[in-house]
């Protein structure tokens, strides 16, 4: 029997994308082999690769000017490929929202003069740090930030005014919302939230940031070497990258990014309208900072909150503890999260506060 998954990640995918996997599993198509066994190399795959990057920068809207590479290592290898591939200058300056931009801005730290211009950690990161135009060095080479915060359900409704492209890391949030690509020098993101499975990285940079000579970064970490190689340069998760076009094929079957924007909006107001209208169950994030994606939520107390977790698992409600350092619950209702998902979900709350009270 399927659950209703609210894993931070990896995630539920599209059930559709999970049952033509399985019919192919075995053997793709006329092939007589699983894409986990055939070569990187053969055409079959190569279809595969190409139909993922052309939905993916149709769902994006991305420009010409742009590149998408299909990597590996998650996002926390391009927290040192960003800087090793961008600091030319030597400068960039990061905004910390939360566990992720911390790690980002700790690993970039090394390579170069990086700076932390706001933080909301006084706050246990419950907003988004306001980011006025002064706040940024002029001479930077980039400006990072993580648009979406899975722990602590938190994103950015407005993008900064910046002197220097925007990096955003973009891994809980990508396609659940329209953006506009070009307000971005660089987009990253880990597959295992809203994109397919774990094993894939997405990278969509600006073209003009792509350069050659770059003395200190590693081959496999180089953007210009997976480039030039077409994200061929060595073998790709090759399954990750066919599951993730099959969840990409489906998302474009419902109406792109535009249609499931409004699906997740629905489901996340009706979660967020019950906790605010409770008063048993309590939601600390900044009304106007609100996460689309991840919403995290607190019973009156940690031992309601175990008890919480364990019957939500009874009744198929799987994945709902919240971080350790926020505690408590958190949904995490991804693109493939149906909205009976998120209406048992409520169900449930109902029925275990009225028994908790």
């Amino acid at each position: 029997m399927r659950v209703y998954n609210f894993s931070a990640g990896p995630s539920v995918l599209f059930e559709d994308a999970l049952l033509e996997a399985q019919k192919n599993m075995f053997s793709y198509g006329d092939t007589g082999m699983s894409v986990a066994e055939m070569s990187h190399r053969s055409k079959a795959y190569e279809e595969i690769q190409n139909e993922f990057v052309a939905t993916l920068k149709e769902l994006l809207n991305v420009p010409d000017t742009y590149e998408i590479l299909l990597l590996q290592g998650g996002a926390s290898q391009q927290f040192d490929a960003v800087p090793l591939n961008l600091l030319k200058k030597g400068k960039a300056d990061y905004v910390i929202t939360g566990h992720w931009s911390e790690r980002a801005l700790a690993q970039a730290v090394p390579y170069g003069d990086i700076k932390a211009v706001a933080s909301s950690k006084e706050a246990t990161f419950t907003y988004i740090p306001e980011l006025p135009d002064n706040i940024f060095r002029p001479d930077t080479d980039y400006v990072h930030i993580t648009t979406n915060n899975t722990i602590y359900g938190t994103k950015y409704t407005t993008l900064p005014n910046t002197p220097s492209p925007i990096v955003a890391d973009m891994s809980s949030n990508i396609l659940s919302e329209k953006i506009d690509v070009e307000k971005f020098g660089l987009i990253y993101a880990g597959a295992q939230k809203n994109l397919g499975p774990a094993g894939l990285t997405v990278v969509v940079i600006r073209k003009d940031l792509i350069t050659k000579e770059l003395p200190n970064c590693p081959k496999m970490l180089n953007y210009y070497t997976q480039s030039s190689a077409a994200s061929l340069f060595n073998t790709p998760p090759c399954l990750a990258i066919y599951l993730s076009m099959l969840n990409a094929r489906h998302l474009k079957k419902l109406g792109g990014v535009s249609a499931i924007q409004k699906i997740n909006e629905e489901k996340a107001a009706l979660l967020y309208d019950f906790v605010d209208n409770s008063a048993f169950y309590v939601n600390h994030v900044n009304k106007k900072d609100r996460s689309l994606m991840n919403i995290p939520f607190l019973s009156p107390n940690a031992e309601l909150d175990k008890k919480f977790i364990k019957e939500a698992a009874e009744q198929g409600l799987v994945t709902l503890a919240g971080h350790k350092t926020v505690g408590g619950m958190r949904a995490s209702i991804y693109n493939a999260m149906p909205i009976e998902g998120v209406k048992k979900l409520i169900g449930f709350m109902k029925k275990f506060e009225t028994e908790n009270k």
